[in-house]
């Protein structure tokens, strides 16, 4: 055993990386090293040769074990100082000339070229709380007290102490909110877009309990289906970039508008490329309808003189759809090596004239 001490303790002192080491203690130590054979024999030696054999070879299996752990400690303490050696930074010197620029979020890239379409139709941005009454976000859009939104499940509702009879207040589960704020301040006619994050407790590939929609508003004396659709065409073919797109309205029910139709756009997936406007696919892409008469004079209103249309788009699921970005939730991991290949140049305003992406 003694052989064995001193063989073993020298090669560890003498080694010069990790793999050595562990090579050493495969030798030694391991199910097939010299130590684990040498314990193999106490089953042929008699009672009084075990009591002494035994706690020795435990002793020198410990002894082993242990200088294997302070070399491996040793040798990462050096590979740290040489490491700090080589990889040291002045500070005071002058920034490189040709640093890298920061990049706009491709959420927020996408939010301006929906702005950019919707100003030149008309549309001003209008903004609200993110935090609601419950009447703002359910009661005047006509959502009913058991609608399944309402439930704890779905919605985000802040905490109240005991005792406080004040509306409760929830994270807005849309921008429709800011609808009704707008119709309450400016009245009517209107025409607005709305967009934001809104709040819902749901997360996997394509949700997340965060994310962003744009909702549009228009209201006047003799506004009607047709007009949303051609301002859902004209929007499509702008924000696509395509010549001509054709749109399917598919009868929906949502409470704050009668009648409602969610919206199909044709396209193809080529290669798992989407292609707007040609194929024999159609994807979902939008909700729609006319504003129900009840929420028009939750805006304070007159419905039997104004009547229009409203209509839900996510922001995030079109810039998924339109920069080919597989899953929601990198939107929202910080990573810098994804911002820096989706991400777009912070001075590059989109516009209809100059081009909505470059």
């Amino acid at each position: 055993m003694d052989d064995l001490k001193a063989k073993y303790l020298g090669q560890i002192a003498e080694a010069a990386d990790e793999a050595t080491l562990e090579g050493i203690r495969v030798s030694a130590v391991g199910k097939k090293g010299e130590v684990a054979l040498k314990m193999r024999e106490l089953g042929k030696m008699t009672p009084e040769e075990r009591q002494i054999a035994g706690p020795a070879l435990n002793a020198l299996k410990d002894e082993i074990n242990s200088a294997l752990v302070a070399k491996k400690a040793a040798l990462a303490d050096a590979a740290l100082d040489e490491r700090l050696r080589s990889e040291w930074l002045d500070v005071t010197l002058p920034t490189r000339p040709q640093r890298r620029t920061g990049t706009l979020h491709p959420i927020g890239q996408v939010q301006e070229e929906i702005t950019a379409i919707f100003a030149e139709l008309g549309f001003s941005v209008a903004e609200g709380p993110r935090i609601d009454t419950d009447w703002y976000n359910f009661d005047a859009l006509n959502i009913p007290g058991h609608h399944p939104a309402r439930a704890e499940m779905d919605t985000f509702y802040m905490h109240r102490a005991e005792g406080d009879d004040r509306p409760p207040h929830v994270l807005r589960t849309h921008t429709s909110p800011v609808q009704i704020r707008s119709m309450e301040k400016m009245g009517a006619p209107l025409r607005i877009i709305c967009p934001g994050g809104v709040y819902r407790a749901d997360y996997d590939q394509t949700h997340t309990p965060m994310f962003h929609q744009v909702e549009g508003l228009a209201l006047d004396k003799d506004i009607s289906m047709a007009n949303l659709k051609w301002v859902l065409e004209e929007f499509v073919k702008a924000f696509f970039e395509v010549d001509d797109v054709e749109l399917r309205f598919r009868a929906s029910h949502f409470p704050f508008t009668e009648p409602s139709a969610e919206v199909d756009i044709r396209c193809s997936w080529e290669g798992g490329t989407l292609k707007v406007g040609e194929g024999d696919d159609w994807l979902e892409v939008l909700g729609s309808g006319m504003v129900h008469p009840k929420v028009i004079a939750a805006g304070g209103i007159d419905p039997e003189v104004y009547q229009g249309f409203a209509f839900g788009i996510g922001i995030d699921r079109l810039a998924m759809l339109k920069y080919g970005i597989p899953d929601l939730r990198a939107f929202f991991d910080s990573d810098l090596r994804w911002l820096r290949h989706y991400g777009f140049q912070c001075l590059d305003m989109p516009t209809l004239h100059g081009g909505l992406s470059r």
